[in-house]
């Protein structure tokens, strides 16, 4: 199977729905590794994101296209940092309620930024896993969208 050609994934990247809250980001040269491995090696700057992580594009991406219906519902994550807090931002943006299942090991610091981003946090168990099974639960009593932090089809 031939692959598409990167002017097309490029395309795609620059065209993606996430810029009304992500922002595009710098690509930087990193010379001692470039030099170390022969090749220019460039690091893109996710950590320049509102919620300092690649993770606000994902989320985003995923709820810009539920119907408003669905928005109305509210989404549903679990997680205990990143994707929790660009599930947050994004739903502050689109105008719906996020409930966030955090592990109640989370570390105060990420509370805070899920809150202050509108997210209504429930903390529950011990490990992710607890947090997702109890987030199953919230979205089937709320009828809310589950929002994967990685496994968006």
């Amino acid at each position: 199977m031939a692959q598409p050609a990167i002017d097309n994934y490029l395309e795609r990247i620059l065209m993606a729905r996430v810029y009304d809250v992500a922002v595009e980001t710098s690509l930087d040269v990193m010379p001692g590794l470039s030099a170390r491995t022969g090749n220019t090696v460039l690091l893109k700057r996710e950590d320049t994101q509102p919620v300092f992580s690649f993770k606000l594009r994902g989320a985003y991406n995923c709820m810009v296209q539920l119907t408003p219906e669905q928005r109305a519902k509210g989404v549903v994550a679990a997680s205990a940092g990143n994707h929790a807090q660009g599930v947050a931002l994004a739903a502050k943006k689109l105008g719906c309620v996020a409930t966030i299942v955090m592990p109640a090991t989370t570390p105060q610091i990420k509370i805070s930024a899920v809150e202050r981003n509108g997210g209504v946090v429930i903390l529950h168990g011990d490990s992710y896993s607890d947090a997702y099974e109890h987030s199953m639960s919230v979205v089937a009593a709320t009828g809310g969208t589950f929002v994967h932090p990685y496994d968006d089809p």
